[in-house]
């Protein structure tokens, strides 16, 4: 079979949802509310995991117990095998079964004992309060939540309104009480979030309308889902294939609307690593080629006027392999291996025209706020530069500042690959 792909950046919504849930006041889960933290642990991937990411593989599969490893595998978010035209083409085929298959495969390959799909799709969605679903759950030590559309996720494992979990939901949160791993990738990852789970929505049309609640059919238009999803992660809002498709913009937006302080922006074929989520300890770190960025926006300062809408005083912080953080102290911490860059650069920050890569530019390019974020940190001869979306009316300014506080990291000698503490500004013009 092939690979599962992560959904484009513009989705549409495959499955009704009712606007007064969507606009409701978030809603507890069920079960007794724990404030000493879980004692698993979370594996949350920004998406395009690749199969010969071992680093990432290797650690899920070591959280659950190595050798003993036992992972359930949850496609749900996945197109059931009803609406798959190639579901009876082991080759072509993009389904939760298959893709259940595929991703159960992958971890046998690189060490579980057993790994195995659990039957839950929007075809099956009595399956979620199966006893013997529940069983199977009960015998895993860890859980990998696939990629596709995250609300397949809410609309099979959480009931209604009232945004309870099912018997599964229930059974896998008390696995990771228990000390299980919960890991995901794209989808799968965003299902991690707590309140105000951004649902779609591109950088630029966010900056300029705002955010609503909603999944919305226009694929631009910035939504979240005030409830959220099975709030694993909670201290601070999750975006994912953050780089890749230019999503800071949406990120810092939806933040400033919802009155989140901090977001964390998971890249592609990366991992953020959590221990003790949801605890005093909580204590984070990241696992592969890419990054993830925490947004802090403690200090930020948002206006809206005739103008437009800006935002000044937000922070950028760019963690990269090995790195850690604690997000109680709200403290980074780069790897032991890398040393305090002192910039020695001279040339300008390159002009950057398309800094959230628009999907109406054919000629954009990924990771572009990343870049010049970098660019600023290696050279001397400024401590701000600007870039610019590609769309006008308005066109909005990014402004990166090295204030106070502001430090880069480098593990080469030479190249910016851990970033903290830089300030960001946007405004219209």
């Amino acid at each position: 079979m092939r690979a599962p792909t992560d959904p484009a950046r513009r989705t549409v919504l495959a499955c009704g949802i009712a606007v007064a849930l969507l606009a409701a006041a978030p809603a507890a889960h069920a079960g007794p509310e724990r404030t000493g933290g879980n004692a698993g642990s979370l594996v949350l991937i920004g998406g395009g995991l690749k199969e010969d990411n071992s680093a990432v593989y290797g650690e899920i599969v070591k959280r659950a117990g190595g050798p003993a490893a036992r992972i359930g595998v949850i496609t749900a978010a996945s197109v059931p095998e009803s609406q798959d035209p190639n579901a009876g083409d082991p080759d072509r085929c993009s389904n939760s079964a298959c893709n259940g298959a595929y991703y159960a495969g992958l971890f046998k390959r690189y060490g579980a004992a057993e790994a195995q799909w659990i039957p839950l799709d929007i075809d099956h969605v009595s399956n979620a309060d199966s006893d013997a679903v529940v069983a199977q759950v009960e015998s895993m030590t860890g859980f990998f939540f696939g990629g596709g559309d995250q609300y397949r996720y809410i609309t099979t494992l959480l009931h209604g309104d009232k945004h309870t979990d099912s018997k599964v939901l229930a059974a896998i949160r008390a696995k990771l009480a228990q000390g299980a791993v919960i890991s995901g990738s794209s989808a799968g990852a965003q299902i991690a979030s707590g309140p105000d789970m951004v649902s779609g929505g591109e950088s630029y049309e966010g900056l300029r309308d705002g955010s609503a609640p909603g999944y919305f059919d226009d694929p631009t238009r910035l939504g979240y889902i005030p409830q959220g999803g099975f709030g694993f992660l909670t201290s601070g809002l999750i975006d994912t294939h953050t780089g890749a498709y230019g999503r800071e913009g949406r990120a810092f937006r939806l933040a400033a609307d919802t009155g989140h302080d901090r977001v964390y922006a998971l890249e592609e074929n990366t991992a953020l690593v959590v221990d003790n989520p949801g605890g005093p300890r909580e204590r984070m770190s990241v696992l592969g080629p890419n990054g993830v960025a925490v947004l802090d926006l403690r200090q930020a300062r948002v206006h809206s006027g005739a103008e437009g809408w800006s935002m000044r005083g937000a922070r950028y912080t760019y963690l990269t392999q090995q790195d850690r953080y604690h997000p109680h102290t709200w403290s980074a911490y780069p790897a032991s291996d890398k040393h305090r860059l002192r910039a020695t650069g001279t040339a300008a920050v390159p002009a950057n025209g398309d800094v959230f890569r628009s999907a109406s530019n054919p000629d954009g390019t990924p990771y572009s706020f990343r870049t010049t974020a970098r660019a600023l940190a290696a050279t001397r001869a400024q401590d701000t530069a600007t870039a610019t979306t590609f769309e006008t009316d308005p066109r909005f300014t990014v402004t990166f500042a090295k204030t106070r506080g502001f430090s880069a990291w480098t593990g080469d000698g030479a190249t910016p690959q851990t970033l903290i503490d830089l300030r960001i500004g946007i405004a219209p013009r």
